[in-house]
């Protein structure tokens, strides 16, 4: 297998959110909202427990009220905002106008943390030649995550599900990810953190190699086994 190119997930493969308590106590403080700081834990176990953090945990449930707009949330910008602030309103916080704040804080570069080796890799890769696209389930504008954090020159594309309408599994992104990059899904290889949703390139005929869905500091350099997965990189573009 000679691989032109490499997809990579963006959130628990790439880069990770911020714990659920520093998401919630950077919304309570920018808003000036007094809670105890035992209250402050008590809602972020909750708001985790929800699956209110994009990024973070799944829910342990949906409310059946919201399953429908949960099962296509990533297809669009509405929707995605739609499922998350819902999830974080089965939560009760002190003022309704932090729901929307917390949604518009993990938007926000700040929120996010590459993993260590992401830069390592991500250049590695185009020092061999191999073409890069990010292939994510999501329903805003990662760019200026990776402007922020450096790693944008080394991207060759982004294929966004809310950009596409369509979200993983569908091979129809991890398709658009290969045609913005001009490689063949047989000359691809997929890196991600979901065994159903990242795997789905496995039906174009990409390689798929799964990572753990840690903390930063859990996960040092899981990507670089990535490198020793293409012993016949591309040398040239």
């Amino acid at each position: 297998m000679t691989v032109k190119g490499a997809l990579f997930d963006f959130s628990g493969t790439l880069f990770r959110i911020e714990s659920a308590e520093s998401w919630l106590r950077t919304v309570l403080e920018r808003s000036a909202t007094a809670v105890p700081d035992e209250e402050v834990v008590r809602y972020a176990r909750s708001l985790e427990e929800a699956g209110a953090l994009p990024g973070g945990a799944p829910p342990r449930a949906v409310p059946p009220h919201l399953e429908e707009v949960w099962a296509v949330r990533d297809r669009g910008a509405e929707l995605h905002r739609a499922a998350f602030t819902g999830m974080a309103r089965e939560v009760p916080l002190p003022r309704p106008e932090l729901y929307d704040a917390l949604y518009d804080r993990h938007m926000e570069p700040a929120a996010w943390r590459p993993y260590l080796d992401a830069p390592e890799v991500l250049g590695e890769l185009r020092r061999r030649g191999v073409r890069i696209a990010v292939v994510s389930n999501i329903g805003w504008d990662l760019r200026p995550v990776f402007r922020a954090h450096g790693l944008d020159p080394l991207v060759d594309a982004y294929a966004l599900s809310y950009e596409h309408g369509v979200q993983k599994p569908d091979p129809r992104l991890f398709q658009a990810a290969c045609d913005a990059l001009g490689v063949a899904p047989g000359d691809a290889v997929m890196v991600g953190d979901d065994r159903r949703a990242d795997a789905g390139a496995a039906a174009l005929g990409c390689r798929v190699h799964l990572v753990d869905h840690l903390p930063v500091d859990r996960r040092p350099d899981a990507l670089r086994a990535v490198l020793g997965l293409l012993p016949d990189a591309a040398t040239a573009p």
